[in-house]
């Protein structure tokens, strides 16, 4: 269940808002002013923001700024009076993800909050999926670095780790040793050296030997 965030002093329009988006099914919390609405967005887990321009204390585009300036990611819709072109331009540009003016209609509304909770949801699974490299039974997880055959967890070096990477990423592509050698060890390595035929070897021992194949006279592939 989604959890709502309103920023607005104007308590008919904050109770408005809140049983409008109760009644279908968000959680929600009111603040009404700036200060209160950076501490409450940081402090607690809220999946989107209403925020309200002419706040007491400290302005909406300030908290827009410093909110966007401490890394909060989460959809943040504008709603305010200010209709002039110059102050939307200024919304979005200083980091909101939508600007409604009032009057405003409470469906139209809430079809925006809902597109912005779809979208970001999608931005953050995709996100997450290209974290994860697959191949057949073998997952690298790139933000935890942690490698498995199947269910299986498998220990690698720093070293191994990143060469297993390079042939997920490039999956059937005969890999030169000089290629290796310069996505794993970097372009000032020896060239004559035998270390990515070491590696290899490592990565078969704890990955399975048939997962890279040995292209003869030219290098390395990762099989299908």
């Amino acid at each position: 269940m989604n959890r709502i965030l309103i920023v607005e002093d104007e308590p008919r329009i904050a109770a408005f808002l809140e049983k409008g988006f109760r009644a279908n099914g968000f959680i929600t919390a009111i603040v009404q002013d700036g200060q209160a609405a950076i501490r409450f967005a940081i402090e607690d887990e809220f999946d989107l923001i209403i925020l309200d321009l002419g706040l007491p204390g400290k302005d909406g585009l300030l908290v827009l700024e410093e909110l966007r300036g401490q890394g909060f990611q989460k959809p943040i819709i504008i709603l305010t009076a200010r209709d002039d072109v110059n102050d939307k331009v200024n919304g979005l540009e200083h980091g909101a993800d939508d600007y409604v003016t009032k009057p405003f209609h409470f469906d139209e509304l809430l079809a925006r909050v809902r597109v912005r909770l779809r979208t970001n949801k999608n931005s953050m699974a995709s996100a997450q999926s290209d974290m994860v490299l697959q191949r057949q039974n073998l997952r690298l997880d790139l933000r935890t670095r942690r490698v498995y055959i199947g269910d299986r967890s498998v220990e690698l070096s720093a070293r191994e780790f990143t060469l297993a990477e390079t042939f997920l990423r490039h999956p059937d592509q005969v890999m030169s040793r000089e290629q290796l050698l310069n996505h794993v060890w970097g372009y000032d390595y020896d060239p004559g050296s035998n270390i990515v035929d070491v590696y290899v070897g490592y990565l078969r021992k704890k990955l399975g030997d048939d997962l890279i194949e040995t292209v003869r006279g030219v290098g390395y592939r990762m099989r299908s």
